[in-house]
């Protein structure tokens, strides 16, 4: 009975399907699949900070602010521990680096995320950011909503670049309704996840922003993630002011970049001993935020303070619940000491086993770098007078450009934040100054750095965006005529008749590559049949050109066509056994055909 019920719910799916083809177009279900895309995001977004929330108001809610607080050394740990139980026995996947995974999908996996993505990072990030983890919601939901439009897309059945169309819906209203920034979500999507705007992807992902930014108000009200009320006006005199903050922004950017892929290299080497990974993480975490508590999740409130402090007083608020409580002199070596460590708490939070981004970190360390670098500043009366307040948002902007190689993003997201559109031309100065520092040393952005090294990174040029896309096993021909290395010619002349190929592989019996009989350079004996059997395929055979690994990048198969000017290649695994061959025309046919599917609007 189970089964008929379910064959019967297949089969209602497949009529209302072939229903939808008929009376709906195919851009009008992409927008209302968009629709859909928008609102869940929006929903996820709503859940995982209430949660978030609940959780931190339980635990926290009874702290004395004048005081360090002894339980900051236990939440950290039995988060991160809740964390990689549920994702050890439940999930059962790698959840972790959200971002980069979808930027994985979209370029090695047609666009596919799993199903259980749509919920575990939001469950998974929840109870990390809850217990005091030091990372961001931001990139869980961003996995989340990308989930969500990929999942449909693949229910519906509908392509590869239909559902790459999709996973950026579910990125742009992620983002634009965890901030309420319709055109923050836009942006991200082209800067950070590489797709292309053209007319075609713009309208869904525009609705998909819309929507999600909507149900968020409806959901959660005006209130902004961010308060922050201009008093100063921005004049021209900052401009060298706002230009060196740039360069300082991008300075901790790379800081931040560099500091992270080392500590990520640490946790790495103790992939397979996960209680030594929690042991490691759990231990630096909690000592840090014991020492200093505003390193507590996503760090939001201590965000507010400096956006919103006017006087010595107001910033003193930052070191509540910590060793240097009521201690003034403390402010500013605090603020650098947290600027330097935020990084490793980040990284001890995901490498012990926690679930969560890096988009958080980056504004949270922004803004601790704009106020750091402006109290400074003014200290020293270095140039007229810099608001600290302005500086810290604009400084949110700078890490933000830097970290994420992405300065229109940082420009809008902050704007939208906060209402600071009167700071819009010193936010495009500081970022687009931190992004030229941070592009010197570092050409890859910390989300698609990983990808970058493996040659699997979409980016807006097209002919590298088709060769990273296509896939090299869809090329392969596996439907070969082998030879062993001692048989004669008047059996290689009946495999002759049955190849598709010009070339046989000569294989041993372990199918390891030994060389290959190009049939064109055969044909003076061939036809000879008095020397059938005075050769055999160790005789006749030579080595390849060249030969392919079966973990190469497309981009490097078609050099090595170029070079060697080869028809066929042999692809081979680790230990050189033949995995099949590559032809050339099929190639670069495939390679024509993605060119015009990309290039059409």
């Amino acid at each position: 009975m189970e089964i008929s019920t379910e064959t019967a719910h297949s089969s209602l799916f497949t009529r209302l399907n072939e229903w939808r083809k008929t009376h709906i177009s195919e851009k009008m279900f992409v927008l209302i699949l968009a629709f859909i895309v928008g609102f869940l995001s929006a929903v996820a977004a709503f859940v995982l900070h209430w949660i978030i929330n609940q959780i931190v108001f339980l635990l926290t809610s009874r702290f004395n602010a004048d005081t360090s607080n002894w339980l900051y050394l236990v939440y950290p740990v039995v988060g991160i521990y809740l964390t990689s139980l549920f994702v050890r026995y439940v999930v059962k996947d790698n959840i972790s680096h959200g971002i980069t995974r979808i930027l994985y999908a979209i370029s090695s996996n047609k666009s596919r995320l799993r199903s259980h993505n749509t919920w575990s990072s939001v469950i998974a990030s929840a109870i990390t950011i809850g217990f005091g983890g030091s990372v961001g919601a931001e990139a869980p939901i961003v996995l989340t909503g990308s989930a969500i439009g990929s999942n449909l897309g693949q229910l519906f059945r509908l392509d590869s670049k239909t559902l790459m169309l999709l996973v950026g819906c579910g990125a742009a209203g992620a983002i634009a309704g965890i901030f309420k920034a319709p055109i923050a979500g836009l942006v991200f999507t082209l800067e950070v996840l590489m797709i292309d705007m053209t007319m075609t992807s713009l309208l869904p992902i525009l609705v998909s922003c819309v929507t999600a930014t909507c149900f968020t108000y409806i959901f959660s009200g005006d209130a902004a993630l961010f308060t922050f009320h201009l008093d100063d006006d921005w004049t021209v005199q900052r401009v060298p002011a706002c230009i060196l903050l740039g360069v300082f922004c991008g300075l901790v950017s790379l800081y931040f970049i560099r500091a992270m892929s080392f500590a990520e290299g640490i946790f790495a080497r103790f992939s397979t001993h996960p209680h030594i990974k929690l042991l490691i993480g759990g231990t630096t975490l909690s000592l840090l935020i014991f020492l200093f508590p505003a390193l507590f999740g996503e760090g939001y409130n201590s965000i507010n303070l400096l956006l919103n402090g006017k006087t010595e007083a107001d910033w003193n608020q930052i070191l509540n619940n910590s060793l240097f409580s009521g201690q003034q002199s403390m402010l500013i070596p605090y603020i650098a000491l947290v600027l330097l460590t935020k990084v490793f708490a980040t990284s001890a939070t995901n490498g012990g086993g926690g679930c969560g981004g890096t988009f958080a970190p980056s504004l949270f360390i922004g803004c601790f770098a704009g106020f750091f670098f402006s109290h400074l500043w003014n200290i020293h009366h270095i140039g007229v007078y810099v608001p600290e307040k302005n500086f810290a948002l604009m400084g949110m902007a700078g890490v933000m450009s830097g970290v994420m190689h992405a300065p229109l993003t940082g420009i809008f997201l902050i704007a939208e934040l906060t209402g600071g559109y009167s700071l819009f031309l010193p936010l495009m100065i500081v970022s687009v100054s931190s992004y030229l520092t941070i592009s010197i040393f570092e050409p890859h952005s910390i989300y698609s750095s990983r990808l970058a090294k493996e040659g699997k990174l979409i980016t807006h040029h097209t002919d590298h965006a088709v060769l990273t896309l296509m896939q090299l096993n869809a090329v392969i021909e596996r439907d070969y005529q082998s030879v062993p290395p001692d048989m004669e010619l008047s059996q290689i002349v009946h495999k002759i008749s049955r190849s598709h190929s010009s070339v046989l592989p000569v294989l041993d019996a372990a199918g390891t590559l030994l060389g290959e009989i190009d049939i064109m350079k055969i044909r003076n004996v061939v036809f000879r049949i008095e020397l059938y059997h005075h050769f055999t395929a160790l005789q006749l055979m030579k080595e390849p050109v060249a030969t392919l690994s079966d973990q190469a990048t497309t981009t490097h198969v078609m050099r090595i066509f170029d070079q060697t000017h080869a028809q066929w290649l042999p692809v081979v695994d680790a230990e050189n056994r033949l995995k099949g061959y590559i032809s050339r025309q099929r190639l670069f046919t495939q390679y024509r055909k993605m060119v015009r599917d990309m290039s059409e609007e």
